[in-house]
C-alpha cells in the first residue's frame, strides 16, 4: 500500500500538522519511505490516516493501487 506523499502533505497543512507531529507513533524510516513512494504496511496507512483525521482511502496513492491490480 503507497500513500500519495502530496496528498498527505496537504492534509498535514489541513490539520496545522508537521511530519514531526507524525513521528508520535511513526517512525522517521517509515515518512521517508512514505515520501520516496514505496510501500507502508495498511496499519501505518491507517495509523496515519487516523491521526490527520481521513479516511485511509484519502491518502492512497490510487494510480499505485490501480497500477498494481492491473499488475496482477
Amino acid at each position: 500500500m503507497r500513500i500519495d506523499p502530496k496528498k498527505m502533505e496537504l492534509y498535514l497543512a489541513r490539520a496545522c500538522m508537521s511530519e514531526t507531529d507524525l513521528r508520535n507513533g511513526t517512525s522517521p524510516q517509515t515518512l521517508l519511505r512514505i515520501r520516496r513512494g514505496m510501500e507502508v504496511k495498511p496499519k501505518t496507512a491507517g495509523r496515519i490516516a487516523r491521526a490527520l483525521g481521513v479516511d485511509v482511502t484519502d491518502i492512497i496513492d490510487t494510480n499505485a493501487t490501480a497500477m498494481a491490480d492491473n499488475a496482477n
